[in-house]
């Protein structure tokens, strides 16, 4: 079965418990945790997606990092799916639950970046204006690029919002090269 089924069926039903027992935001924290030390560790990866390794040593390597640091049911979650024989799937479990969460709250993530730094004002105006045109939540994650000239580029989803000075340029030429070929 392909990963990203894996992911979704299992990210699903702990969001569903998460929802039933009401701890949807402690566990959305502990699937950031889980996300960050896969995205951090190159050792921890290595160690839970190793075929070389049993099951027990994995569940005993990632009680020893989690307990204590997240919820019972997240824990035994990660049990859970370490009996399953699925742990090398822990970090893509961990990252779709956080979609999947988003889908149900109606947010949506957005990664904003420009040239400079924006300052509070702008922050909000721009997501507010995101907010109006999806007609959802939006939690912006904001970034800079001094290799923009001016603008921002935001990215929510698959979707690339390209207000970035260079890219009305670029559609400025192309106008320009257009209207000099239909004037020949």
């Amino acid at each position: 079965m392909a990963k990203t089924k894996i992911s979704t069926r299992y990210a699903s039903s702990f969001l569903q418990i998460a929802v039933e027992k009401k701890i949807l935001e402690y566990a959305a924290a502990d699937m950031n945790l889980i996300l960050d030390s896969f995205k951090s560790s190159r050792e921890l990866r290595r160690a839970v997606e190793s075929p070389v390794i049993r099951s027990e040593t994995k569940q005993s390597i990632l009680i020893d990092i989690f307990s204590g640091k997240v919820h019972n049911e997240t824990m035994n979650f990660i049990k859970f799916v370490i009996t399953k024989g699925r742990e090398s799937a822990l970090s893509s479990i961990a990252a779709r639950f956080l979609e999947l969460r988003d889908e149900y709250l109606g947010v949506v993530q957005a990664e904003i970046t420009s040239a400079f730094d924006l300052s509070e004002q702008q922050k909000e105006d721009i997501r507010n204006r995101f907010e109006n045109t999806l007609g959802k939540k939006v939690n912006c994650n904001y970034q800079i690029n001094k290799n923009l000239l001016g603008g921002f580029v935001a990215k929510v989803g698959d979707t690339v919002y390209d207000a970035s000075v260079m890219h009305q340029l670029n559609l400025l030429k192309n106008h320009f090269v257009k209207v000099d070929i239909s004037l020949n």
